[in-house]
């Protein structure tokens, strides 16, 4: 059975049960942008509801009005209530989680899209860049391609990312590096809606983008990249959605969408954690060779594309893969040249 609770400041109720047992309750504390956002935290949340009906255990999904601020506290709450493992979504948690680990011991902690040290923490890495990269191929391909209706002849694409930070910037100079593989004097535009859960803005700015010359917007920014969806279809022109399959949210006028399995991951580790193997102390990583991420299917868009668009998008993966193509990693490499 799940619980959702919303915080009203730092006020938690949270379901006590003495000691710490292989039984005892998982904890999901919710990222920016919140359970509705139709990307990284509904499809983590899919896995994590997978993955206690398979388990038999008793989970709760906890949301914050300001997860970022609150972190700290939600997470000590969690472990002084008695939660057995208490997986974090939230990117700004991992500092906080890697001080307060060595307090709860027989706590078990999952922190995803960094490296954070901690015989009780398992680390989750995705290959957001490499699924990225396979992104800025197809978008470059068809930015100039003729007889396409909302593709016009201009080099342009624009990338709408929610926050300035590694963990979200790794997508965006994948793209762009997969992009400059095609062409490498073709125009990415970057604009920052600064929000996970601002639709409205990220309309805005899309709409800004199409007008600016841009016809296919990625955007890696949760609920605000629905705003940049919707802008797509209202203009004619393509969005490409990241995080879970969205391309039925505006049939044909989502290019494909970036796939990154985090429902895998965190089903994943509440077995493991049932199991009492809980990968403490280890880094799990979903790549493109663990097909933890990728590009969709295009169901509603692979008419429009030519074959050997999708042709060039497989030699990428092969060669990504295989370690011929080296994709650069913002989180472990910092920022490259190319990327102002």
């Amino acid at each position: 059975m799940i619980f959702k609770k919303l915080l009203a400041g730092v006020a938690l109720s949270l379901l006590a049960v003495p000691g710490i047992a292989a039984d005892a309750p998982v904890a999901m504390i919710v990222a920016q942008g919140g359970l509705g956002d139709g990307s990284w935290n509904d499809t983590a949340n899919a896995g994590f509801e997978a993955g206690i009906a398979e388990t038999g255990l008793e989970g709760r999904a906890i949301e914050s009005n300001d997860v970022v601020a609150q972190g700290e506290e939600i997470m000590r709450r969690a472990a002084d209530s008695n939660f057995g493992l208490v997986l974090s979504l939230e990117y700004a948690h991992g500092e906080p989680m890697e001080g307060l680990a060595p307090d709860y011991p027989d706590t078990s902690w999952a922190i995803f899209n960094q490296v954070r040290a901690g015989d009780n923490i398992a680390s989750v890495l995705f290959g957001e860049h490499q699924g990225s990269y396979l992104a800025g191929v197809l978008a470059a391909k068809m930015t100039t391609t003729e007889g396409v209706e909302g593709i016009n002849p201009e080099p342009i694409l624009g990338v709408i990312p929610a926050v300035k930070s590694p963990g979200i910037d790794k997508f965006v100079v994948g793209f762009i590096q997969g992009a400059k593989s095609v062409n490498p004097d073709i125009e990415v535009k970057v604009g920052y809606a600064e929000s996970f859960g601002d639709p409205t803005k990220g309309e805005q700015m899309a709409n800004a983008m199409f007008e600016g010359g841009a016809d296919i917007v990625y955007h890696v920014a949760g609920g605000t990249g629905l705003g940049v969806i919707a802008a797509a279809e209202a203009s004619g022109h393509y969005a490409i959605g990241v995080d879970t399959n969205q391309d039925g949210l505006a049939p044909g006028h989502v290019l494909t969408s970036m796939v990154k399995r985090v429902d895998v991951a965190t089903e994943e580790l509440i077995k493991a954690y049932a199991a009492d193997k809980f990968p403490g102390g280890e880094t799990l990583k979903f790549g493109l060779p663990e097909n933890g991420v990728g590009l969709t299917e295009m169901e509603f868009t692979k008419d429009i594309i030519p074959a050997e668009y999708l042709e060039a998008v497989e030699a990428a993966k092969a060669g990504i893969i295989a370690g011929d193509i080296e994709v650069w990693d913002v989180s472990s490499q910092g920022y490259p040249d190319f990327y102002n």
